[in-house]
């Protein structure tokens, strides 16, 4: 499983980790930054181009990290594809994916501890999507929403 990882400063320090983690436990990693600790870098700089990774085809999911999660969550949702979610639990870290097609977890470097975030992303990267008609139809309509010119 081919797994891209994003962090700004302020997920830098659990990117590091994590990425340690994911090597040892045998997943090939693509790390797209930041490479050295700049505070005041810009996490969209990191997390778009793993995000359109993702959404390629190219990985097989993304983790995209910052201070709090949310904005990597507000930019990777901004990439056509890509359908990613803050997780800060076990249950919506298999529900987001096993239903939702989840395929980039948003974490935060500043509010997750270590622990919890190898566990979240071992679930995160376990869980499969199911495929029932219903998450079919529901996927359908989001991907419906991407294609509009228009803003309604």
């Amino acid at each position: 499983m081919l797994i891209g990882i994003a962090a700004d400063h302020g997920g830098f320090d659990l990117k590091v980790r994590l990425v340690a983690d994911l090597e040892a436990a045998g997943y090939e990693v693509v790390d797209f930054g930041a490479h050295e600790l700049v505070m005041g870098d810009d996490f969209p700089d990191f997390v778009i181009p793993m995000a359109r990774a993702v959404a390629g085809g190219e990985l097989t999911r993304g983790l995209a990290i910052c201070g709090s999660g949310v904005g990597a969550c507000v930019a990777a949702n901004k990439v056509p594809g890509v359908r990613a979610a803050l997780i800060t639990d076990s249950f919506s870290a298999h529900q987001g994916v096993e239903d939702d097609d989840m395929n980039v977890m948003c974490l935060g470097g500043l509010v997750t501890g270590d622990a919890l975030s190898w566990d979240l992303v071992q679930t995160f990267l376990s869980a499969q999507f199911k495929g029932d008609e219903r998450f079919m139809r529901r996927l359908e309509k989001v991907a419906a929403l991407e294609r509009e010119k228009v803003p309604q």
